[in-house]
């Protein structure tokens, strides 16, 4: 007799809060059509801006980044970054096409062109703003904001660099290239225990890497 009416009082709030419930509903029905409206309104401006605004911009910048990337290839750093005249240069098309997903490519590309220029303060600047969720690229992109620290000598940005590469992913291509770079630094400051421990570390985790060919030498001399 108890359980029943146990089971009596559940379902008697069950029927209370499904009361409230539809109560609130019928005081508040034009508030919630309005939030709904709203919602179902956002999502279709949004289809609307990627279908007909973000997708033919995205076209229209990799047709301009086909010669940019021709003069890159090339190794033409100036006509890669600002063009020819005739076609953008990555520079413009970073800023013209900022919201595509070329756009971003494009500052990758030019805080390539200017590390490999010895422009080292604008290759940090553009790859620094360069975004992209390909864990290969991106890596590369703080990878390569470490060498151009180290090429003005700023050893701390470029170890920071390094390690936020490493930990932006642990794939075997990026990883152990950039604890390499971390390694070397340390064990050129004299801070071997950390340089072994980065060794140590290639040698177990990424054994099958470019890097850990040969890592027992390097073990070696600091070890």
């Amino acid at each position: 007799m108890a359980n029943k009416n146990k089971t009596e009082d559940q379902f008697a709030q069950i029927e209370e809060t499904l009361s409230k419930t539809e109560q609130f509903i019928e005081e508040n029905q034009k508030i919630l059509m309005t939030i709904i409206g709203a919602i179902v309104g956002i999502v279709a401006l949004f289809s609307v801006y990627q279908n007909f605004y973000i997708e033919p911009m995205e076209k229209e910048a990799q047709a301009e980044m086909y010669m940019a990337e021709l003069y890159f290839q090339k190794d033409s750093f100036n006509l890669a970054l600002n063009g020819d005249g005739q076609y953008l240069g990555f520079l413009d098309i970073a800023n013209d096409y900022s919201s595509t997903n070329v756009g971003q490519l494009a500052n990758y590309y030019s805080g390539l062109s200017y590390l490999n220029t010895a422009d080292y303060d604008k290759a940090i600047e553009y790859l620094d703003d360069f975004s992209s969720d390909d864990i290969i690229l991106s890596s590369l992109a703080l990878g390569c904001m470490g060498d151009a620290y180290m090429e003005l000598g700023d050893t701390d940005a470029a170890l920071n660099a390094y390690a936020d590469a490493v930990n932006n992913s642990a794939n075997d291509f990026t990883a152990p290239r950039y604890m390499m770079k971390q390694a070397m630094i340390y064990t050129s400051i004299g801070d071997n225990n950390k340089a072994l421990d980065l060794f140590k570390a290639i040698q177990s985790d990424y054994k099958t890497s470019r890097e850990a060919n040969g890592i027992e030498k390097y073990i070696a001399r600091v070890d």
